[in-house]
């Protein structure tokens, strides 16, 4: 096999351990919902931090997430060839400043769950 397709897939298993952090975060986040559920309907200040807590807790997971793609993003760019085609470097750059913004986006509503006390802003991500 050659050094391509073992990095190939060197880098499909650490994505298949990915999924299973997103999956993770799919079951804290239904978590955090029922936190906040309760916070609004009965006022359980501790429901509030609990789910403060929670979504502090997914971020983090997630900027690490999100800076993993980053960097294979930034390998990507740094293995294009001068023979590969102008439609290649272009989406592989795009790719990078995807996951560049996706990390900024990461960060900000990290920032926002650490600086929101009172759970004013709705914090979603895809």
């Amino acid at each position: 096999m050659n050094k391509g397709v073992e990095n190939k897939l060197k880098q499909l298993k650490a994505e298949d351990k990915i999924w299973l952090i997103y999956i993770g975060i799919i079951f804290l986040s239904w978590f955090a919902n029922s936190l906040e559920r309760k916070y609004y309907v009965f006022n359980d200040q501790i429901s509030k931090e609990k789910y403060r807590k929670v979504m502090i807790f997914i971020f983090s997971i997630l900027i690490i997430v999100y800076f993993y793609f980053l960097k294979s993003s930034l390998t990507d760019i740094k293995n294009i060839k001068p023979t590969d085609s102008e439609r290649k470097k272009t989406l592989v750059y795009l790719s990078f400043f995807g996951s560049f913004f996706i990390l900024v986006s990461g960060l900000i509503f990290l920032f926002i769950a650490l600086v929101d006390d009172d759970l004013s802003v709705e914090l979603a991500f895809n």
